[in-house]
């Protein structure tokens, strides 16, 4: 089989993905990076180019769609020369994000295309209007999100099927697509992402820390209100107090990856910062250690060093950093927000808390950095969930490989329903009837319905 892989910053979602088709198919890919060359591990890469950028004084929920289309129009003609140079992919896999894919079919009409379902934006109930803190914030962005989803809707009637990493994800396109989604995570190297007990890490050259240290650590791409960093830095104050002797590790740069830039010239980083210090003595300030971004292998090992991992984020994408932190068996406390609740469970797999509740926060925290043998516990279960339901190896790319045949033969997703929030709520209520009657507790089945009308 000819597979092409198409995405404008490749390997990112493929990194794992295309090698294991590789060894099965042939492989090319496309893509915008001409940080790689001709050639990725052995692979042929075929480049397309910009021909120019986005024209000047475009209204801006029309700008994104205009680059998608001067995206999508320069693969369209890259994938013109290769049809003139004889090849035709059976399969094209693609991330439809940045609108590659979307002429594609005008050159292989007969190809079989599947897409990465990442998110499907709404003007409410999900991450727009979650946080009553940026109303401002909502105000701007609500209005554009029926345009950000033109480039989904333009997908739909030319995509054979959709990937998704995680139901809830899944379960935010409309449901005249949701049928062709299959639920298939990207996978998590477990063998690589493991404890290690004999860690240690070496701060600015000075401050060496291992895991006889007592280190909270917080991860973002980048610092904003979409992933909790104004919560979690309310929480610091009390942190500090409470535990004298703990390290506060942040590791995220100053940009934004989601949502609104900050008013003015500040960074989020610099705003939330700056609210909390007055409330923090220099010698407690001085335990509290920005990062920046890491480079993965120290990003690794400064999750091997945790004490305790928090993980916050708004109704929206998961990021690969939370299952990554429980590969490598960390204590988490995390958000109770919907898209946790797939691989969160509370107390099991880690600890949950209102995402706007900074003192629970530092309650639960304070409470596991008080109790080795919950932090164990909890590890331990985070990671064999990992291994079980995200492993790389045994799970998610056997089950990618499987989904990419059935593609190609156009059978896609068999039986593999993606329910609504209405419809996770009913089925949650149609079991817990059912186990009533048998007197089986009941409880993690109320925790995991409640979060839908929270």
């Amino acid at each position: 089989m000819k597979i092409l892989v198409v995405h404008q910053n490749f390997p990112a979602q493929f990194r794992h993905f295309a090698p294991a088709l590789a060894r099965q198919h042939s492989l090319r890919i496309l893509t915008l990076n001409r940080n790689i060359g001709e050639r990725w591990e052995g692979l042929p890469v075929h480049h397309y180019t910009l021909p120019r950028g986005n024209t000047p004084g475009t209204h801006e929920g029309i700008a994104s769609l205009e680059s998608k289309v001067i995206r999508g129009e320069a693969a369209f003609h890259a994938a013109q020369k290769m049809l003139a140079e004889g090849y035709t992919p059976d399969v094209i896999l693609a991330h439809p994000g940045w609108g590659e894919s979307l002429f594609l079919k005008d050159v292989w009409p007969n190809a079989k295309l599947g897409i990465y379902c990442e998110f499907y934006y709404h003007p409410s109930g999900t991450d727009v209007g979650f946080d009553p803190e940026f109303p401002e914030m909502d105000a701007a962005i609500a209005p554009k999100m029926r345009l950000k989803n033109t480039n989904n809707e333009l997908h739909f009637p030319i995509a054979d099927a959709g990937l998704s990493p995680t139901h809830w994800q899944a379960s935010t396109f409309p449901a005249r697509f949701r049928d062709k989604i299959d639920v298939i995570h990207d996978g998590i190297d477990t063998t690589a992402l493991a404890p290690n007990p004999n860690i240690s890490l070496t701060l600015n050259s000075t401050l060496t820390l291992t895991r006889a240290d007592e280190v909270i650590t917080f991860v973002n791409r980048h610092l904003e209100p979409y992933r909790g960093y104004h919560i979690f830095m309310r929480a610091l104050p009390a942190l500090l107090k409470q535990r004298p002797k703990a390290r506060i590790l942040i590791v995220g740069a100053e940009g934004v990856s989601y949502g609104a830039k900050p008013v003015g010239d500040q960074s989020w980083k610099e705003i939330f910062a700056r609210e909390v210090r007055a409330q923090i003595s220099d010698v407690d300030w001085s335990r509290v250690h920005f990062l920046g971004h890491l480079p993965y292998a120290h990003f690794v090992g400064l999750l091997q060093l945790s004490t305790v991992h928090v993980y916050l984020t708004y109704p929206f994408v998961l990021s690969w950093s939370l299952l990554e932190a429980m590969s490598l068996g960390c204590a988490i406390v995390a958000s109770d927000t919907q898209p946790l609740h797939e691989a969160i469970h509370h107390n099991e797999t880690g600890r949950l808390v209102n995402f706007f509740d900074f003192s629970a926060l530092t309650a639960e925290v304070v409470r596991l950095l008080e109790n080795p043998a919950e932090r164990e516990r909890l590890g331990r279960n985070a990671r064999e969930f990992a291994l079980t339901h995200y492993d790389l190896k045994t799970v998610c790319l056997p089950q990618q490989l499987a989904w990419v045949e059935r593609l190609a033969r156009g059978t896609p997703n068999p039986g593999n329903t993606i329910l609504d929030p209405a419809q996770l709520r009913n089925k949650l209520s149609e079991i817990k009837s059912l186990l009533a009657p048998c007197g089986e507790d009941t409880t993690p089945l109320n925790h995991f319905s409640n979060y839908e009308t929270e």
